[in-house]
């Protein structure tokens, strides 16, 4: 009996030995040489494809990366001269989300800068603030929205300096498209039943106001905050070729109508105007 027991007993430690070796053999093995189960979370080398845990304006999938950083633009991307972040903008994703939780997405291709008191374009010339124009005075990433004709709206965002701004002139539709056809037959032209076609859905600072449903109730947003409408780094690759031309619509402005204000990527179908002589002068 004592002999029997002396067997079982070794035979136990054995056993604990072996799943001990087991155990410590697995750990020793690297990373990449296990595959996470679908419940394992995952990190290290095993990069998520599908969409984070937590959704929101802070991480979108569409813009998932190894290290998986937010890919809001905050407010630091917007604290920087008119000129500077008019380019800087060039290639970045203007987000919009609706009351239904559907997300329209459009890529940045042709903005103008407007730089404060002394540009005699700007709506802050001469250093004048009033109700309408204040965002243009407010932190950079301020939303400043004003309506032309009555009707229409524009979109700028602040930046550096007093009464300065950019004007987002044209994207290009990357998400949504649907909706964004049906918002621009409701609002704008595309009413008459002809469908637009998606280079014509935001080529121009008023439809991608109609195109996203934009109007004077964003003025004096922060983009940086905002749970309706923000900005998103664009996805990586070689930085676009940009033109500088004169601004469009500014002829009364004296020699400020010819300064080289307004930026759009070369060869883009989704920019509003095309400026022929800057592109041969650039070439």
């Amino acid at each position: 009996m004592p002999a029997r027991s002396g067997a079982q007993l070794s035979r136990r430690v054995g056993q604990k030995k072996q799943r001990l070796s087991e155990a410590e053999r697995s750990r020793s093995l690297p990373d990449v040489a296990r595959t996470p189960s679908p419940e394992e979370p995952c990190s290290g080398p095993h990069t998520c494809l599908g969409p984070p845990a937590t959704t929101g304006p802070q991480r979108s999938i569409y813009f998932l990366s190894p290290k998986d950083h937010p890919a809001r633009l905050g407010s630091e991307f917007f604290d920087q001269p008119g000129v500077r972040l008019a380019r800087a903008l060039l290639g970045q994703v203007l987000v919009r989300r609706l009351a239904d939780n559907t997300e329209l997405r459009g890529r940045i291709v042709e903005t103008e800068a407007y730089l404060g008191p002394e540009d005699e374009a700007a709506h802050s010339r001469g250093g004048r603030q009033t109700a309408r124009n204040r965002g243009m005075f407010m932190k950079p990433g301020t939303l400043y929205v004003f309506i032309i004709y009555g009707m229409y709206f524009c979109l700028n965002v602040s930046s550096q300096g007093d009464g300065a701004c950019v004007l987002l002139r044209a994207l290009e539709p990357l998400g949504g498209l649907e909706t964004m056809q049906r918002l621009r037959s409701t609002l704008g032209k595309g009413a008459s039943g002809r469908a637009l076609k998606d280079r014509e859905l935001c080529n121009g600072p008023s439809k991608l106001c109609q195109a996203l449903a934009i109007d004077k109730s964003f003025d004096q947003r922060d983009l940086a905050t905002d749970g309706a409408v923000w900005m998103e780094c664009g996805p990586p690759g070689p930085k676009p070729a940009v033109v500088a031309a004169a601004r469009v619509g500014v002829s009364r402005a004296g020699e400020w109508a010819q300064k080289p204000l307004r930026f759009y990527v070369r060869g883009s179908p989704f920019v509003s105007v095309v400026d022929r002589t800057a592109e041969q002068m650039q070439a």
